[in-house]
């Protein structure tokens, strides 16, 4: 098992929209395609970062759930775009990340 932990650059003034686009079309999209989404979080102290969890049981799982996601006409003609009008895509940082024994999300 691993995580993927992501984060994000939003725009200047676009982070309510983003969290409200986050937790009522994406989140909810990825889970009904069977992505475990851990948390979603914002930067306590920047305003412009945003940084949410996935978890995943294997590489095998995660390249399915990748395909059902972002493979599908939802993400690439409905999902997808508007993503691009909130954060800037260029700046997005992807961590696989494995939790130790005393995790407790493990």
């Amino acid at each position: 098992m691993f995580f993927e932990f992501r984060q994000y650059t939003i725009f200047p003034e676009k982070r309510a929209e983003w969290v409200k686009y986050m937790e009522s079309v994406v989140i909810p999209f990825q889970v009904s395609k069977g992505m475990v989404v851990v948390g979603s979080f914002v930067d306590e102290e920047d305003a412009n970062l945003y940084y949410w969890i996935r978890r995943f049981k294997n590489e095998k799982e995660r390249e399915r759930l990748y395909k059902n996601v972002y493979e599908s006409p939802e993400w690439k003609n409905e999902i997808g775009p508007h993503i691009g009008e909130l954060i800037d895509r260029k700046l997005i940082v992807v961590k696989r990340i494995v939790p130790t024994p005393k995790s407790v999300i493990a």
